[in-house]
């Protein structure tokens, strides 16, 4: 055995953490915290003596992701109507955990209904799945690549850190295709902690924001006229102490501009805006509003939801523009979607276009009346501005290009009533990942009619009603966050096997 592979026989290790049994959610989410903290800490502290030449730490070093589990030996009658909180059938259940100070809420809730449906504790403690280096560097500001280079003592890092590891950095549990070993322990929740891990550092890539800022309640936008009007709102809002109950603002590069009339913003706007800025309102316990401009595409419209979705929000929505395909139809009317023809291709694979993506009533209902609430209009008269029905997504943004007979056939079988490029995606992802999902999109040309998309088509009807489009689905989202979560959350949304949490 050569000297580097004597000094790799034995890995540096933190004291093992045996597991605890907790009946009161907070003692447990205390202890997962105080793993955690300690797990990564190790993993930083014999990173830095790693980079300046300490030799005696030269072995691999390793710490654990804590894990939270549950065993239940009986099937246990629990409210129907309930769509998660619950096990379905007597078993080990297990997950693994990552910054749980940033999930305090969320695993708040789900212990807290585990214990309560159940009558058993859950047990906190160590599993054996590693913290890979680059993720103990947890708020994402600071960063093994900031301080390593491949040349460092000629040496490779992944030989004495673990590193991100594909094989369990998946969606196969939220895609229902997990297949466990027997007497493995089945899942507790949709992802592992590497796997949500890959997105909180993804999400500070693209958005530019930390994680930590998200709210429950996201709109998708493609549009910067929504990204102005909504920061001039949240700051007029914020300075009119009429707030209804938030407290900042939060823009790219984590520049905050705090509630109240004299209240100065705090940090230095960015020299470039990322690829799919956010913008975060917030309100105690993330139940404010996250705006992200998505840009074009359905390519983009996958990528930020499979992120967004780990963390666990209550409804995100479309408002975005298309194309009107009906003579009936003007500049400006909203189309609410209660269907999709998928042909955008970008979740084939994930989710099958055999299967279909269900309108929620809950959404739908909101969506209406936040249109009803914000124009002014009811009933009939609502019909005048807006149309409920299918929506067609494409990946083909020049699709008007083609063979007009083919597409125009397939969309009138369809019944489209509007053409796009990424609610479909934006709503499979939510079938997908069991998060609540809607569309409002506004009618902004209508090429089978003559009507194309070119400077100075608007007319101020649509620029009025373009005016109008954010603050409906701000309303929708403050509609939605009144109602009771438990209802929010559809049994819809969950297949027959289902993890605990949501």
């Amino acid at each position: 055995m050569n000297d580097l592979s004597e000094s790799l026989s034995s890995a540096l290790l933190p004291p093992a953490v045996s597991y605890a049994s907790f009946t009161d959610p907070k003692e447990a989410v205390a202890r997962l915290i105080e793993i955690y903290d300690r797990n990564t800490a190790f993993i930083r502290d014999a990173f830095g003596k790693y980079v300046s030449g300490d030799m005696a730490h030269r072995r691999r070093v390793r710490a654990y992701y804590p894990a939270l589990r549950i065993m239940v030996d009986t099937y246990q009658e629990v409210d129907s109507r309930l769509s998660y909180g619950h096990l379905i059938e007597p078993g080990t259940y297990t997950t693994t955990v990552t910054q749980p100070g940033l999930y305090a809420d969320y695993l708040l809730e789900q212990i807290g209904l585990l214990v309560k449906n159940h009558g058993v504790p859950v047990e906190v403690g160590e599993s054996s799945l590693p913290i890979p280096l680059h993720f103990a560097f947890g708020d994402a500001e600071q960063n093994v690549e900031s301080v390593y280079t491949d040349s460092l003592l000629g040496e490779s890092l992944r030989d004495y850190f673990d590193v991100p590891d594909l094989a369990v950095t998946d969606d196969a549990i939220v895609n229902g295709t997990w297949l466990g070993q027997r007497d493995e322990p089945m899942p507790l929740a949709p992802f592992t902690a590497p796997r949500v891990d890959y997105s909180l550092h993804r999400l500070q890539h693209y958005t530019a924001t930390a994680p930590q800022h998200f709210q429950n309640f996201v709109l998708f936008t493609n549009y910067q006229f929504y990204v102005d009007e909504f920061c001039k709102w949240a700051k007029n809002t914020l300075r009119s102490g009429d707030g209804g109950g938030y407290t900042a603002l939060v823009e790219p590069g984590n520049v905050i501009t705090p509630a109240g009339a004299d209240a100065q913003t705090i940090g230095t706007p960015l020299a470039r805006i990322p690829q799919m800025p956010s913008y975060h309102l917030l309100r105690d316990q993330h139940m404010g509003i996250t705006l992200i401009n998505i840009g074009i595409g359905p390519s983009n419209a996958k990528t930020i939801t499979d992120h967004v979705a780990v963390l666990r929000p209550s409804a995100w929505l479309m408002l975005g523009h298309c194309a009107g395909l009906r003579t009936t139809q003007r500049l400006g009317d909203y189309v609410l979607a209660h269907g999709y023809v998928r042909q955008d291709h970008v979740l084939d694979e994930d989710l099958p276009l055999w299967v279909p993506v269900p309108p929620l009533a809950e959404i739908q209902v909101a969506l209406e009346q936040a249109v009803a609430d914000v124009s002014g209009l009811k009933g009939w008269e609502l019909k005048k501005i807006m149309r409920t029905g299918t929506v067609a997504s494409t990946d083909n943004r020049n699709w008007e290009l083609r063979d007009n007979a083919e597409p125009v056939r397939q969309l009138s079988q369809s019944r489209a009533i509007a053409m796009d490029m990424e609610s479909a995606a934006i709503a499979a992802n939510g079938f997908r990942f069991r998060v609540p999902y809607g569309t409002l999109l506004c009618v902004s040309d209508k090429p089978l009619h003559g009507e194309l998309k070119l400077p100075g088509m608007a007319s101020e009807f649509y620029r009025s009603q373009v005016g109008q489009h954010l603050h409906i689905g701000i309303r929708a989202l403050e509609l939605l966050r009144d109602m009771p979560r438990e209802r929010l959350h559809s049994r819809k949304l969950r297949s027959f096997i289902e993890t605990a949490f949501k």
